[in-house]
C-alpha cells in the first residue's frame, strides 16, 4: 500500500511538472514568435491610437502606457477629451462622464492597481519573478481555432477589504502561439460575478520588430462585444508628465 502511494505521489508531482513547462514552453514560444524577448525588453512605453465602436458611432481613443506604469486613456467625445485609468506614479484618477471633473480613486482599487506596476508591457514578462503562476489548464476550441488555455494566477487583490484570487485565462493560438482570448471574473460594481472577455486579432509588427494586436473586442462573455481597432502603435514615445497629473483645485 505505501508502495503503491509512493508511486501516486511521484507520478502526481511529474505529471505537475510536466504540466508547468508545458506553460512555460507555450509563454516562451508566445515572446519567440512576436519579435523575441530581447526587443520585448526595448519597450520603455507605447501610444495608440485607436477608435472603439460603440453602437454604430466611432470614439477616437489615445491610450498612453510607460514602463514605470503612468497611463492614461484619453476618450475623445464630440470634442471633449475624457481621461480614464490615469496613473501618474502616485495617484489613480479619472475624469467622471456626467459632472466632467476628475476623481481619484478610492485607496483599495488604487492599491490593487500599484499590484500590477511591473507588467508593462506584457503581463507574462518576467512572470516568475514577479511571483505570478502559470498553468496549462488544457485545450480549448475558440471560434473554431485550437487553443491553450493557461491559467494567470497574480497577486491576490482586496475586494471590500477581504484577500480575493486575481486569476485569469488566456486562450493561446495552438498553432501561432498569441493570445486571441483574455477572461476573468469581474470582482465587483454592477457586473460582478460575470466574465469578463476581451479578443485579440490582426497582430502587427512595431517599429522596434515585435508583434502586437491591432483588434481587440471587449466586454462580457456571452455578449456582444465592443471592438477597438488600432491604427498606430508608437513605440517609446516622448510624453509630457503633466498629461498623467491629477489636476488639483480644479
Amino acid at each position: 500500500m505505501k508502495h503503491k502511494l509512493l508511486t501516486a505521489v511521484v507520478l502526481g508531482f511529474f505529471a505537475f511538472t510536466a504540466n508547468a513547462q508545458t506553460a512555460d514552453e507555450i509563454i516562451a514560444k508566445y515572446f519567440e514568435n512576436t519579435g523575441g524577448l530581447s526587443k520585448w525588453k526595448t519597450l520603455e512605453g507605447i501610444k495608440m491610437t485607436a477608435k472603439l465602436n460603440q453602437g454604430g458611432m466611432e470614439i477616437p481613443l489615445e491610450i498612453i502606457q510607460l514602463k514605470d506604469g503612468r497611463q492614461t486613456t484619453n476618450i475623445n467625445l464630440q470634442g471633449r477629451v475624457i481621461k480614464q485609468g490615469v496613473f501618474d506614479g502616485t495617484t489613480l484618477w479619472s475624469d467622471n462622464f456626467m459632472t466632467q471633473k476628475a476623481e481619484k480613486s478610492d485607496a483599495e482599487t488604487t492599491e490593487n492597481f500599484k499590484l500590477s506596476l511591473g507588467d508593462f508591457p506584457d503581463v507574462f514578462m518576467n512572470y516568475k519573478a514577479k511571483g505570478y503562476k502559470v498553468e496549462l489548464a488544457g485545450k480549448e476550441t475558440i471560434d473554431g481555432t485550437e487553443t491553450f488555455k493557461i491559467k494567470l494566477t497574480k497577486k491576490p487583490i482586496k475586494v471590500d477589504g477581504q484577500p480575493a484570487d486575481d486569476i485569469s485565462f488566456y486562450y493561446f493560438d495552438a498553432e501561432n502561439f498569441v493570445p486571441l482570448v483574455v477572461e476573468a471574473e469581474v470582482k465587483s460594481g454592477p457586473g460582478k460575478g460575470q466574465i469578463s472577455q476581451i479578443k485579440f486579432s490582426d497582430y502587427q509588427e512595431l517599429s522596434n520588430g515585435v508583434l502586437m494586436a491591432f483588434s481587440l473586442t471587449q466586454g462580457v462573455k456571452g455578449g456582444p462585444g465592443q471592438p477597438i481597432t488600432v491604427s498606430a502603435i508608437e513605440v517609446n514615445p516622448v510624453v509630457d508628465a503633466a498629461v498623467f497629473k491629477f489636476p488639483e483645485g480644479q
